[in-house]
């Protein structure tokens, strides 16, 4: 028989995202192939690194440049006054605090020209449609549009647009999207998800909405996950990395910590995995 597909799922988790470099590193140590890779919001970036062929110390510097506390500083002003001036200014769906020309810089120079036609392994990044909610899944254009429709957060980051359809973070239908590997045939899925962190101090309002993302997030992860496991679909291997140290949204410098983590954690499931490939390959 033909080997059997296996899925890595990377789910919505900024710097957290790193871990899956971690988890890369005790794949490539087993020399277990993957067949395909999805990604949601910070996964996304993750998951086409991996899917164009990236090594794992070439993964992590990138996400040194892509990902840091500078991305904050360019605010969008005009869209912050209409809030307070919404005629005036008319207030509408394309409302995002930060100016994203930083974020879209760090993009195009991080994977430049690259579509998904040019991933070694097959790439799913998804999105969510922002007029109809539901969950959109990207699989062929420019890799730049993508994921930067999958990291729109609501309120930080403009909606993008990508062909007919205004796109947010695709946390918001799922944040940890297990089902698009199910769509795609995989056999086995290795799921690495992350839990976000709640605000500490809540004075201001990138602070609120993070918060509120938040909550959002961790229940949805929670209800879909045990949805999937209802479905009894026992070849979910889910992988959520525990830091004892606060890893924030753009700490970068956590980067050594959050991916030995991830090592960690994916070694403490190697023994089920080689279980699932060994059953599923006689």
């Amino acid at each position: 028989m033909n080997p059997k597909r296996v899925a890595l799922v990377i789910g919505s988790g900024s710097v957290k995202c790193a871990a899956a470099i971690g988890l890369l590193n005790v794949l490539r140590r087993e020399a277990i192939e993957l067949s395909m890779l999805v990604g949601c919001s910070g996964g996304s970036m993750y998951a086409a690194l991996m899917a164009l062929g990236c090594d794992a110390q070439t993964i992590a510097e990138m996400t040194r440049r892509l990902w840091t506390r500078g991305i904050t500083r360019a605010h969008s002003y005009r869209d912050f006054f209409s809030i307070l001036f919404p005629g005036l200014l008319k207030f509408g769906e394309r409302f995002g605090l930060l100016d994203d020309r930083l974020v879209m810089e760090r993009l195009r120079a991080a994977f430049g020209d690259h579509t998904f036609g040019d991933a070694k392994t097959p790439l799913y990044i998804t999105a969510t449609d922002f007029i109809a909610g539901d969950q959109v899944i990207l699989s062929e254009g420019n890799l730049v549009d993508a994921i930067r429709a999958s990291i729109a957060m609501p309120y930080i980051f403009k909606p993008y647009r990508v062909g007919e359809r205004l796109l947010v973070d695709g946390y918001l239908s799922d944040p940890l999207p297990i089902g698009v590997a199910m769509k795609q045939g995989a056999d086995i899925i290795i799921a690495m998800g992350f839990e976000s962190p709640y605000q500490s101090r809540i004075n201001s309002l990138p602070r609120f909405s993070f918060q509120i993302s938040s909550i959002m997030s961790n229940n949805l992860l929670k209800a879909n996950f045990a949805f999937h496991s209802m479905a009894h679909y026992s070849e979910v291997i889910l992988i959520v990395p525990e830091f004892k140290q606060r890893v924030g949204l753009f700490d970068t410098e956590k980067i050594p910590y959050v991916i030995a983590e991830g090592e960690r954690a994916t070694e403490e499931q190697i023994p089920y995995l080689r279980e699932l490939l060994a059953a599923t390959t006689s």
